[in-house]
């Protein structure tokens, strides 16, 4: 007991520097989901026909969201599932704003025996740091 008063603060940074470490793994609300930067987006989407699923609300989509982007907020997939019914065995690339929602959305389509379902990295707000294109409206 001696030896934790005399180093408690040398067992608080360690346990401080553990929780630093482990802190972005116990955070990751994508694990275990696959996900793509924008530049592999690009090649994807010029390669294959790929479906671009956006759930962002109904206000961030109108202010610019992916070309032929398909909108289905994340409030409303389970309800809109039968939508995306004949796209099951196509890729598709589900995008939010951070990665977040689009995350929790792949992993909803996986319940439903999506199977070449995938996240952007980052999100648009990564999109569009690579400089990659969004449409209005």
């Amino acid at each position: 007991m001696e030896f934790i008063i005399d180093n408690v603060v040398y067992i608080g940074l360690a346990l401080g520097s553990a929780l630093a470490l482990l802190w972005p793994m116990l955070t990751n609300t994508g694990a275990g989901v696959p996900s793509i930067s924008p530049a592999e987006a690009v090649l994807v989407m010029n390669r294959t026909k790929l479906l671009v699923l956006d759930v962002r609300g109904d206000d961030e989509f109108s202010g610019g969201h992916i070309k032929g982007a398909k909108h289905i907020p994340a409030a409303n997939l389970e309800e809109r599932i039968k939508e995306l019914v004949k796209k099951k065995n196509k890729p598709i690339l589900v995008v939010c704003q951070r990665g977040v929602r689009s995350s929790a959305a792949c992993k909803i389509l996986a319940t439903h025996e999506f199977e070449q379902v995938s996240s952007l990295q980052g999100g648009l707000d990564k999109w569009v740091d690579a400089k990659m294109p969004l449409v209005k409206g």
